[in-house]
């Protein structure tokens, strides 16, 4: 059965959606009307953004933006989101080939008519490859997506030692014996370094003292 690929009646009004969309305020949910007033797209042109930002997963079904759009929206992640957002919607293209977006102009026009059952003259065929070309302009799949999300984590337990060795000091005006043992600590797994500041500040309240 041939897949229905999206594509928009003017592709390069895509390229002035998403630039818009990266300067402008996450909206609630993403209308006909937020594009035509606030990204300024008018006409049947802008009415069919939408439809089509919902086709590759930046906003759901209710109109509202998905975590795709916002992270779209951070220059950090913004390639890596359309590369997934290329993978959404072209999700029958990926199953063709998964390297289908690294793919020549001529190769990913043979790939289209093949998936979508199109005529090699069909005025769809050259839709659907203007949009996802200009869609792919915007895409980098170089970097994995949860990589470039990630944050680097403080004390993270998977670096830290598994296990502590510790000298007690020796009791003042006794004879002086020295005795060493292994505390083994199952850190947690956070970003905040005052949760690390306080397990070895006990360590040495509680077990290092020499008080007694």
């Amino acid at each position: 059965m041939a897949a229905s690929l999206p594509y928009l009646p003017s592709p390069g009004s895509l390229k002035n959606a998403l630039e818009k969309i990266r300067s402008a305020a996450t909206p609630d949910r993403v209308t006909k009307d937020f594009v035509t007033t606030v990204l300024q797209i008018k006409g049947g042109t802008g009415a069919a953004i939408p439809p089509y930002l919902k086709k590759i997963g930046f906003v759901a079904s209710d109109g509202a933006p998905t975590d795709l759009y916002k992270r779209f929206r951070n220059p950090a992640t913004g390639g890596a989101a359309v590369a997934d957002a290329i993978k959404t919607g072209y999700r029958e293209l990926l199953q063709a080939n998964e390297y289908f977006y690294r793919l020549s102009d001529k190769d990913l026009k043979a790939l289209i008519v093949q998936v979508a059952g199109l005529a090699a003259d069909d005025r769809v065929l050259v839709l659907t490859f203007s949009t996802l070309v200009t869609l792919r302009s915007f895409a980098n799949f170089d970097t994995p997506s949860d990589a470039q999300d990630a944050t680097p984590v403080v004390g993270n337990a998977s670096e830290a030692p598994k296990s502590i060795s510790l000298l007690a000091p020796p009791q003042a005006g006794k004879v002086g014996l020295n005795l060493a043992y292994t505390i083994n600590l199952n850190l947690p797994a956070t970003s905040d370094q005052a949760v690390f500041n306080a397990i070895f500040r006990s360590l040495k309240e509680h077990l290092l003292s020499s008080d007694e």
